[in-house]
């Protein structure tokens, strides 16, 4: 049995997820070699913002990002109906890294603000092995 609620919120993720997946489509992909740097994005109180793309094994992602409120931070992918985090970080104005996946997998770079919202600014860069 489902109860009204429930269904509601099941119906608002269906459609969230349906709208990240027509944002993401709308993007053109991430270029090996070629940064992309994002500046104000601002994240409203308990609301996150995402940044996706697909990774293979032996990839290179160079990351870092700042804050001016604390955030959230993980790097996670989707299997079947679980949400796996290789990078999950709390409380962070700002971070710097670098993540090799160990699987292809499409990942995504999230971060969440809390009670006070935030406002983002990041760079990331891909980077492939050589051959």
């Amino acid at each position: 049995m489902m109860f009204a609620g429930n269904r509601t919120a099941g119906l608002f993720a269906v459609a969230t997820m349906a709208t990240l997946l027509v944002a993401c489509a709308s993007e053109a992909p991430l270029q090996p070699g070629v940064p992309k740097t994002v500046n104000g994005v601002t994240i409203a109180p308990y609301e996150f913002y995402e940044e996706c793309l697909h990774l293979d094994a032996g990839d290179r992602l160079d990351y870092r990002f700042e804050s001016e409120q604390p955030v959230a931070f993980n790097i996670h992918y989707h299997e079947d109906k679980l949400v796996l985090q290789p990078v999950t970080k709390a409380g962070l104005t700002s971070d710097v890294g670098i993540f090799m996946p160990v699987i292809a997998q499409d990942y995504c770079l999230m971060w969440e603000a809390g009670p006070d919202g935030a406002v983002l600014s990041y760079r990331i860069m891909l980077r492939r092995p050589r051959p």
